[in-house]
């Protein structure tokens, strides 16, 4: 069973997502406010976290804020259909993906499973580190480094990264990009693509003062060049 910690404060949709869920082989820990995120994190041992953007008293971006202050743990938002301030928001924080709501509990589970198989069940073909210009990515041990110094990346934005070096050169679409990356069709009007390498590039100036290598290419999609 896979432990995941739902945190809304919708104790009916809770139960609901618990029940279906739990047929699916996921371990349900439901959490009805996120102050107590950590510990909660900790005491269920939750491998992936559901969390609820829209919820009183402390907001969800306050609670993925938090968690991502400790924490790498994989985080999917949900958010109110059409809200695309509180997606972008969390996508920036550093969470992995989103899912508008209201949403059916099948199409939650094969999100979930799409992002624990990015994180621990790929395929790794070359077990020695990639190379590009100044940037090296470890498939085993999913880590980055920039001229010499480390990338603190959330999954998914290792997970594009890691793609675009694979491809360095060559063009790789958004579409291709979303299915690879997130595990998932690219929907339109969707910017997660977008807001996880621009947070990819954010952090590769913040360490070395560089320009990312990584090139938008106007209807086209992203480039990774060797610099």
């Amino acid at each position: 069973m896979i432990s995941v910690l739902l945190i809304d404060d919708d104790t009916a949709l809770a139960e609901l997502l618990a029940e279906y869920l739990g047929q699916e082989g996921f371990a349900v820990s439901h959490l009805a406010d996120g102050r107590r995120c950590h510990e909660a994190i900790a005491e269920t041992r939750a491998e992936i976290v559901v969390l609820d953007i829209m919820m009183p008293g402390i907001s969800g971006i306050e609670v993925l804020r938090r968690i991502r202050r400790e924490s790498a743990i994989p985080v999917l938002m949900l958010t109110a259909r059409g809200d695309e301030v509180d997606r972008i928001s969390g996508l920036d924080l550093g969470a992995d993906d989103y899912l508008a709501k209201p949403c059916s509990p099948g199409e939650l589970a094969a999100r979930l499973r799409a992002i624990l198989r990015r994180l621990g069940g790929r395929m790794v073909t070359n077990s020695a580190p990639l190379t590009v210009g100044r940037l090296v990515i470890d498939s085993q041990t999913r880590s980055a480094l920039w001229h010499g110094r480390p990338l603190q990346l959330t999954g998914a934005e290792f997970d594009l990264l890691e793609i675009l070096a694979q491809n360095a050169g060559r063009i790789v679409s958004r579409q291709e990009l979303s299915e690879q990356g997130l595990g998932r069709p690219l929907a339109p009007y969707d910017r997660s693509i977008d807001v996880h390498l621009s947070a990819v590039r954010q952090k590769i100036a913040a360490i070395s003062g560089d320009a990312a290598p990584i090139m938008t290419v106007r209807g086209k999609g992203y480039q990774l060049v060797a610099t």
